[in-house]
């Protein structure tokens, strides 16, 4: 024991724990400077505004950043975005992050995606206004004509063409209801004359 307490007061050890105490400095040293490279510490890049730039035009801007991207898709489109531009980033433009961080996209589609016309021959005017606004389309405009039910749709238009429930057509599109005035057709009339 008296050996050991000797040792431990001797040089040797102490020049021993001297040099295990400057290596120790040294590597935690080390350490924190390569930590501090390799994490880019305090160096940010600040994220430029995507908005509304093509898929082309946001690649290399973000190339020239130092940043990397990914494109997720969009579900409903925005007319007020050019087709296949960017609708969202996040993080959001003016955010500071590191360099190569990834930023993610929203773009816009090439146009509405379709929906289907429901089912409204035979129903009123009224409930087929809600059911094409339920699934995304409008009345443009509605025609009378000679049918005994007032306000019971016949048929449907969109664009001039006769369409039928069952079709698709682009979200947003309006159509164009032709309804019943309340008036007896003409040729109920003459068929009824006839007999």
């Amino acid at each position: 024991m008296r050996n050991f307490i000797n040792f431990l007061r001797s040089r040797t050890f102490l020049i021993q724990i001297g040099l295990a105490l400057i290596v120790f400095i040294v590597l935690v040293f080390g350490v924190l400077k390569w930590l501090k490279q390799s994490t880019n510490h305090g160096e940010f890049v600040e994220v430029p505004d995507f908005s509304k730039l093509s898929v082309m035009e946001m690649r290399k801007t973000i190339e020239d950043a130092g940043l990397r991207y990914e494109v997720l898709d969009s579900a409903n489109y925005d007319p007020d975005y050019p087709r296949f531009s960017i609708i969202e980033q996040n993080p959001l433009a003016g955010s500071k992050v590191k360099t190569n961080r990834k930023i993610y996209f929203t773009v816009n589609p090439s146009g509405y995606k379709k929906v289907t016309v429901p089912k409204i021959i035979q129903v009123t005017k009224r409930n087929a206004s809600s059911m094409l606004k339920a699934v995304g389309l409008d009345v443009r405009r509605v025609t009378y004509v000679d049918e005994l039910g007032k306000d019971m749709v016949y048929q449907l238009k969109y664009k001039g063409k006769y369409i039928k429930p069952g079709d698709k057509l682009p979200k947003t599109s309006k159509i164009e209801l032709i309804c019943g005035n309340g008036n007896i057709p003409e040729r109920a009339i003459i068929k009824a004359d006839s007999e």
